[in-house]
């Protein structure tokens, strides 16, 4: 992964696993791995905890976007890692295979800023859990949602049941992963696995939309996703506990705005 650097593009070369860019407020980390349907290598969970490093401490970053080159977001994790870990999976080397890359996913699900995951084509197994990993999840009507573990006769890994239960409740996650269900873009939207399902040609309109405000005040972005992550949890805290969590940092927002730019006239210019 090329050092990523605020407002640039940083057009990776084409052996390149995963591409970094941050611009105008908003970083993108793209999966560049489209002949294996973007499968997460040990290499690619490196660079997304690298990039992860880079998001937490720059603070001129207000949004993050999460997508992939090709036709299909993530099919998991690479099965040529998985078929080493099979040959014996108490091993140290193969619990620290599986670790590299949900914890790779766990980094994104904590990072200070929303997190907005584009998944055209489809998304299983640890694909998905990337995908639920991000605070936001923008997808086509015909994308494809897939627990995918049951179908290849292993458990599910990486938190995945938990994240289903906590878009989808009890009856959504245990459809997909105990019985082998699979959505669609508009019905996960419908069941609140997703966000929301447009057009592929209106993705990048759905998404500047969506980071536009965060993108222009990250400091205020990153303080209300601190006290979102404490709110909601998981777990959830009491409206009481709410209350004395945003009272703090509601009173730092008004200070920082200031008694002359509630004027319908505006701040008073010398």
């Amino acid at each position: 992964m090329t050092q990523i650097s605020p407002d640039s593009d940083l057009g990776a070369g084409p052996a390149e696993p995963i591409l970094c860019s941050v611009a105008d407020g908003v970083a993108r980390l793209t999966l560049n791995n489209p002949r294996r349907k973007n499968a997460i290598t040990l290499e690619m969970a490196a660079e997304i905890a690298a990039f992860c490093d880079r998001v937490e401490s720059d603070t001129a970053i207000g949004a993050v976007v999460i997508d992939a080159r090709g036709s299909y977001f993530c099919s998991g994790a690479d099965t040529r890692d998985l078929a080493s870990s099979s040959a014996d999976p108490a091993s140290p080397e193969a619990v620290q295979r599986t670790s590299a890359v949900y914890n790779a996913f766990v980094r994104i699900g904590s990072l200070p800023v929303p997190t907005i995951a584009v998944v055209v084509g489809g998304a299983v197994g640890a694909g998905l859990n990337l995908a639920m990993a991000a605070d936001i999840m923008v997808v086509t009507p015909d994308t494809v949602l897939d627990s995918g573990f049951s179908a290849r006769s292993i458990h599910p890994g990486g938190g995945h049941i938990s994240l289903l239960g906590r878009a989808m409740g009890w009856s959504g996650a245990i459809a997909l992963a105990a019985c082998g269900q699979s959505l669609n873009g508009s019905e996960a939207v419908a069941r609140g696995l997703a966000y929301t399902a447009v057009a592929a040609e209106d993705i990048p309109g759905t998404v500047e939309e969506l980071t536009r405000t965060a993108a222009a005040d990250p400091e205020l972005t990153r303080r209300i996703m601190t006290s979102a992550r404490l709110e909601l949890g998981p777990p959830a805290v009491s409206w009481e506990s709410a209350l004395e969590i945003e009272r703090g940092v509601q009173m730092w927002s008004m200070a920082r705005k200031g008694r002359a730019s509630w004027s319908s006239r505006g701040p008073s210019r010398s």
